[in-house]
């Protein structure tokens, strides 16, 4: 992606607020940056925090000579206004790329027309401090020009990989889309039992808070092998040890399989729900 390509956002939201934000810092011109927004208190903060943004009501006129353009509003509205859109994505063949959870780009494909290259992808909102992790997937028939793109503008918020099957896209969604809750309310409950054992409420805080960020460091700094960081951190009859074993005795790991489970099946609900497809 060149500083000359114009990119258009259908959504304003929290993830297309990270993204404008992401190809901000990374030196990507503002006036080649186009975002339609229906809700003016929005506009209104888009316009704030990134002058120069073109920010307006009209999505016609935001996608306007845009290379691509980055769908990311609700599943349930994303039909409406991409149908809206169809003849001029029909007119200008732009890399369409979808950050919205569940939609199928069978569906996405149908609502935009024949000849539109869509790329569907689940980034997270890590991506707003620029360390987030994002799943793609393209069909076959999506030249690797368009991939590239998409690709790269998801770069400059974190890190990406491609996935060869979409069904596993539900995965992504429920391992790394809604994947940092489940790592903020381990902190919070960590929190809270701090200061179950005495510890004052913001000290308990800055601790897990601190533990989060750094155990996320080694895991990234490291090679990959999680277990042996956790065995590192585990003396043997140690309190870690305890601790581990308390929550083995939880059925912690088969707790987040089940989170992971019902995420993955919510977004089967959604594509059912929301799609063109659906039979």
């Amino acid at each position: 992606m060149t500083r000359d390509s114009r990119l258009a956002f259908i959504g304003g939201g929290n993830m297309g607020r990270a993204l404008v934000g992401a190809l901000r810092q990374r030196g990507h011109p503002p006036q080649r940056i186009a975002i339609g927004e229906a809700h003016e208190a929005t506009r209104a903060a888009l316009q704030r925090d990134f002058p120069g943004v073109q920010v307006g009501a009209e999505n016609l006129a935001a996608i306007d000579g845009a290379a691509l353009v980055v769908l990311s509003v609700k599943p349930q509205e994303m039909a409406t206004v991409v149908a809206a859109l169809r003849p001029a994505l029909q007119r200008q063949r732009p890399v369409v790329l979808s950050i919205a959870a569940g939609l199928r780009t069978v569906d996405l494909e149908d609502w935009c027309g024949p000849g539109v290259p869509v790329v569907r992808a689940m980034p997270n909102r890590p991506a707003l401090v620029g360390a987030g992790a994002t799943g793609l997937f393209a069909g076959p028939a999506v030249p690797p020009a368009a991939r590239a793109l998409a690709e790269d503008l998801l770069r400059a918020a974190g890190m990406v990989t491609w996935i060869d099957d979409e069904s596993l896209m539900d995965a992504v969604t429920a391992v790394s889309g809604s994947g940092p809750a489940y790592f903020f309310l381990l902190a919070e409950a960590l929190a809270e039992a701090g200061v179950a054992q005495g510890l004052s409420p913001e000290a308990a805080r800055q601790l897990a808070v601190a533990t989060l960020h750094g155990a996320g460091a080694m895991a990234a700094a490291g090679d990959g092998d999680l277990a042996r960081l956790r065995t590192e951190v585990t003396s043997r009859g140690g309190t870690t040890e305890a601790a581990l074993r308390a929550l083995e005795g939880a059925r912690f790991r088969e707790a987040v399989a089940g989170a992971v489970s019902a995420a993955v099946r919510r977004g089967s609900e959604l594509a059912a729900q929301f799609g063109a497809s659906r039979s």
